[in-house]
């Protein structure tokens, strides 16, 4: 039995046969579509989500099996004090392969080394976001048909940025990376993650202006400033406008330059960006369903003929 807790859960080799799956997957849906008959995912979500809890949801009912499950703690025993231990324990009697999310960092490694069944991460506090890394990556494969020797910029929030740790540390597996860091000093990316990419030499600049890496990047990966990771409202207001993506640093970049995000979405990207066709944001949601569809029947050891 195998979970999935980190992008690098995954060999570089591993990440391309589920990817080539997915792919496979999106040219022919049809042939999927009752490969998990009678099959249960539980979603055992502990904070609150739109995107990642449906896109699971969406992803094993489309392979034709079911899903149960709760969307805060608040509708489950855990309001009640019961361990995430317990929980899990208990879903193994129900369910087939499990999806978390948790506010704690760690929580969903504590439930996989207790679950009788597969555990997906599917995000924990501010540490990771593995399938949303997974999209990701399948959008630049998908759109780039590569995943080597591109410049990308991450924009925002990344102190606090799940989704943004988790790519770093999947990207560096890849030849020919370079990161542009933008962001203000009070989100700066963290010191571990410039120390790792310092330690395996790969080349990064750290800049607080976005136009003025505009013109270099192949992607953009931009983020929204997070009201819950703060502690005090006035720092979120203060930092909440600080990067607004809009027509006219768009015109600064390169033609085919594209761009990201895992959303949701506040108002740092503007929605007359939305037409631009370099805007891929709602087609990495749609690839973050077969790539979870891709994941469920790999956890789950499923082949389809």
């Amino acid at each position: 039995m195998r979970h999935l807790m980190s992008p690098l859960d995954f060999t570089v080799e591993e990440l391309d046969r589920l990817f080539d799956l997915a792919g496979d997957i999106e040219a022919n849906v049809g042939k999927y579509a009752h490969a998990c008959d009678g099959k249960i995912l539980a979603t055992c979500f502990y904070e609150p989500s739109t995107r990642t809890r449906l896109s699971f949801e969406s992803a094993m009912l489309s392979l034709g099996g079911n899903v149960l499950g709760f969307s805060d703690a608040g509708s489950s025993s855990a309001a009640k004090g019961e361990s995430v231990s317990d929980t899990i324990r208990t879903i193994s009697c129900f369910a087939d392969i499990c999806a978390m999310r948790h506010p704690k960092e760690g929580a969903p490694m504590v439930a996989a080394s207790r679950s009788q069944i597969p555990v997906i991460n599917a995000g924990d506090g501010g540490h990771q976001h593995p399938t949303q890394t997974l999209t990701d990556l399948l959008t630049i494969r998908s759109l780039k048909g590569r995943l080597d020797n591109f410049t990308i910029g991450l924009c925002g929030d990344l102190k606090f940025g799940r989704t943004v740790h988790s790519l770093i540390n999947a990207l560096v597996r890849y030849e020919g990376i370079k990161f542009i860091f933008i962001s203000p000093d009070e989100l700066k990316v963290p010191d571990y993650i410039t120390d790792m990419l310092k330690e395996k030499n790969i080349p990064y600049e750290e800049v607080i202006r976005l136009e003025a890496v505009m013109p270099q990047l192949d992607f953009l990966y931009m983020t929204r400033v997070q009201r819950e990771r703060f502690f005090n409202e006035e720092d979120y207001v203060r930092l909440k406008d600080f990067y607004i993506l809009d027509k006219a640093k768009m015109e600064l970049a390169k033609e085919d330059m594209l761009v990201l995000h895992p959303l949701p979405r506040v108002n740092e990207i503007s929605v007359e960006v939305d037409d631009d066709p370099r805007a891929a944001y709602f087609r990495q949601v749609q690839y973050g369903v077969y790539v979870r569809m891709a994941l469920i029947l790999t956890l789950l050891d499923i082949h389809v003929d």
